[in-house]
């Protein structure tokens, strides 16, 4: 399948976090697990956990909760936010390849931005703790009375604050959530294929030098 970028010429890009920068699941599920063991319910699974992903925080707790015990979830919600503070760092780390891939793309003075659908206060830590300092213009977590991705309101509005049309955008991630905003915005999507809900019938790229190699020589064309 031929990659749906062709012929764009790209001159930014925009970063989901979990699943396409970095492999936080562990963290999630360790968090998400105590809190559960907190309220007396039973734990999941890794691969169980990451099928919960991909909405934001507050959709990972309601799908892991489920009807039967929706009435606890503020109780898990507030332990799952608790446990995270530490849990996090025991469990997220960044995908090979990647930051020699950004370093090179920051080298070449590329705007270069994270939108994430997890709460923006870990957003910004986990950023900040993983990667080189001023790599990201603007960091971009979700925040209450914003709306989270796949609406793409957020990502247009740091499109337009660089002075770019959303076709000369790309929008990187590794889900269906990612591959809507995209497309919702009309922005170029390069989806990788070691993340959370990777979705189908599209064109994946399997590594970091993948995506250099697809977008190299289009951003200069």
């Amino acid at each position: 399948m031929n990659p749906p970028y062709r012929g764009f010429v790209i001159r930014a890009f925009i970063f989901d976090l979990d699943g396409t920068l970095v492999d936080s699941l562990p963290g999630i599920a360790l968090a998400l697990n105590h809190a559960l063991t907190d309220a007396g319910l039973p734990t999941f699974t890794e691969p169980e956990i990451c099928e919960f992903i991909g909405d934001g925080m507050a959709v990972l707790v309601e799908r892991a909760l489920g009807t039967q015990n929706a009435p606890l979830r503020e109780e898990v919600m507030a332990g799952f936010q608790q446990h995270y503070q530490e849990d996090w760092k025991s469990g997220t780390t960044c995908y090979p390849g990647m930051m020699d891939l950004l370093g090179k793309l920051h080298a070449e003075g590329l705007p270069l931005a994270v939108l994430s659908n997890k709460p923006h206060p870990f957003t910004i830590e986990i950023v900040e703790a993983l990667f080189p300092p001023h790599l990201f213009t603007p960091i971009q977590g979700h925040r209450e009375g914003f709306p989270k991705k796949p609406d793409p309101t957020t990502a247009l509005q740091i499109v337009n604050d660089w002075g770019l049309e959303p076709h000369e955008v790309a929008y990187v991630g590794d889900s269906t959530v990612d591959l809507a905003t995209a497309e919702a915005g009309g922005l170029v999507p390069l989806i990788f294929s070691w993340g959370y809900g990777t979705p189908e019938g599209i064109h994946l790229l399997g590594s970091a030098d993948d995506f250099f190699d697809a977008v190299a020589d289009l951003r200069n064309s």
